[in-house]
């Protein structure tokens, strides 16, 4: 009988436990990270937005409820997420889900709100079939509203989410001036550059022969691929700008390569000039990189002409970064028809510092050139590595006062086109451009969240010895692990039975 009663006692005493721990759960919510970008956990940029928080934010969850596993992990994280949030913002973030697909009127005022369903596929019984479900959310703040059409997992969540916040919350936002009037990349040419810098930023053109402009009134100058002479004036207006402290983000084509007539030239702005006064040589010639895009070309085979992809060493992919916020957090930028920077001090307090750089497995080619897209490569023609095609120098450049450059030797990398010719650029691609910008107008900390989140670690970039380890890891834990158990759960019966057997045993 006391037996019995010691056992109901336990068994009552864990239920109250696991009770108590849900309830606790539930009114103190935290997430163990241990991945190694910390995907899962708040940035201090979002800490920093939510402590600001003036009003209350709301965000509107469009999620459907009768989604496949994969999806449906999704909203859990979501709204674990959004508890984070509330938690963080001592409850200035509320949030609700809400099922569109319930009936009708539910889907249009979804559709209304912005938030618009995709086709995701769906295996039943060995067919695979496509259903329209919705994953985006709403978020307000006032009478101001931000649409996050589709909801992405890990740390994109996260940027998402902070930076409607911030487009919202933001006051006074500070200037940046596209330079304009050289042959430059119009604003409409870079939607995607423009979009981003338009949470924290007002971009607008500017022409440097404007009397009216006042160039006190912007953060940060921004040239993008300029194929027009620069005259002195304008010239003495940039370094007026850098002696008031300011800075200014270059992309700048040197070499054009033309695979139309298969030839490379020489672009001369007198931009690089002006560089070369400031110590940084933006040379004239090729990059060719092992690690490269393709391009497609027709080739004949009999009657036949179909296309096909080749590698094209002129379009280095950079994926050999320094340790710095602008760089930090990319794996691969695609350029085109880049150029080798290199330094050389002018003298004073002026500093060079490499951003991005080629392969170990790298070279130049000089001018006159023509490209021979069938050219079968060997190893030795790359006889160099690390060329720098990224850079930011910094120090007195003009004047007294301390300002910042930073160079990209391509100005085709930030891109989209206009009409027809309008494409999507690579996702870091954006990231080094708006980075760059960034990094040189406002340290919001936003910075480190767009390149948060880790896209790609390939096993075959790893050493031989570390790829062993993994093998036999994955291999051996499990197997440890249940024999662990086995033996641990066999002394336990054995220490019970030697204990039932003692005569004073009750």
């Amino acid at each position: 009988m006391k037996s019995n009663k010691s056992v109901y006692t336990y068994i009552l005493l864990i239920i109250g436990v696991a009770i108590f721990i849900n309830y606790l759960g539930d009114r103190f919510f935290f997430r163990l990270d241990f991945t190694a970008d910390k995907r899962y956990t708040l940035s201090e940029a979002t800490k920093n937005i939510l402590g600001s928080l003036k009003e209350t934010v709301t965000v509107s969850a469009y999620i459907s409820e009768e989604l496949p596993q994969q999806f449906a992990q999704l909203r859990r994280d979501f709204r674990e997420e959004l508890i984070e949030y509330s938690n963080r913002s001592n409850g200035k973030v509320m949030f609700e889900f809400i099922n569109p697909n319930i009936d009708e009127a539910a889907e249009q005022k979804t559709m209304q709100e912005g938030v618009s369903p995709v086709l995701i596929n769906v295996r039943e019984k060995d067919q695979v079939k496509q259903q329209k479900a919705y994953m985006g959310a709403v978020v307000h703040y006032g009478d101001k509203k931000e649409v996050i059409p589709f909801i992405q997992a890990g740390s994109a969540m996260e940027y998402a989410l902070s930076t409607s916040i911030k487009k919202m919350t933001v006051e006074n936002k500070p200037k940046i001036g596209i330079i304009q009037g050289h042959g430059e990349a119009s604003p409409n040419s870079m939607a995607q550059v423009m979009q981003s810098l338009s949470v924290l930023y007002d971009a607008e053109p500017v022409k440097l022969d404007e009397v009216s402009i006042n160039l006190a009134n912007y953060k940060t100058l921004v040239i993008i691929n300029p194929h027009d002479s620069f005259p002195p004036f304008h010239l003495a207006k940039l370094d007026e700008f850098l002696a008031m402290g300011k800075n200014i983000c270059i992309a700048l084509n040197r070499v054009d390569g033309d695979l139309q007539t298969l030839s490379g030239t020489e672009i001369k702005t007198g931009l690089e000039v002006w560089l070369q006064g400031k110590g940084v040589m933006v040379n004239p010639n090729f990059i060719i990189d092992q690690n490269c895009g393709s391009v497609m070309v027709n080739q004949q085979q009999g009657y036949m002409t179909f296309q096909s992809n080749m590698r094209f060493p002129y379009l280095p992919l950079i994926a050999k970064f320094a340790d710095h916020p602008v760089t930090k957090g990319l794996t691969s930028v695609l350029l085109q028809f880049a150029s080798s920077i290199d330094f050389s001090s002018p003298g004073g307090d002026i500093t060079f510092t490499p951003l991005a750089s080629t392969s170990e497995k790298s070279g130049t080619e000089n001018l006159p050139l023509t490209f021979n897209i069938n050219r079968n490569w060997q190893p030795h023609e790359f006889p160099r590595s690390g060329l720098t095609v990224c850079a930011l120098v910094s120090g007195k450049l003009s004047g007294n006062m301390t300002s910042r450059m930073i160079i990209i030797s391509d100005g085709d990398f930030p891109i989209n086109g206009e009409g027809q010719q309008a494409r999507q650029i690579p996702a870091d691609n954006l990231n080094l451009m708006v980075n760059s910008i960034d990094w040189l107008s406002d340290d919001t900390g936003l910075i480190d969240l767009r390149t948060k989140e880790v896209t790609s670690r390939p096993i075959d970039q790893m050493e031989d010895g570390k790829k062993a380890m993994l093998k036999y890891l994955n291999f051996l834990v499990p197997i440890f692990l249940i024999l662990g158990i086995g033996l641990f759960r066999y002394q336990y019966r054995r220490n019970l039975r030697i204990k039932r057997m003692n005569e004073n045993y009750i």
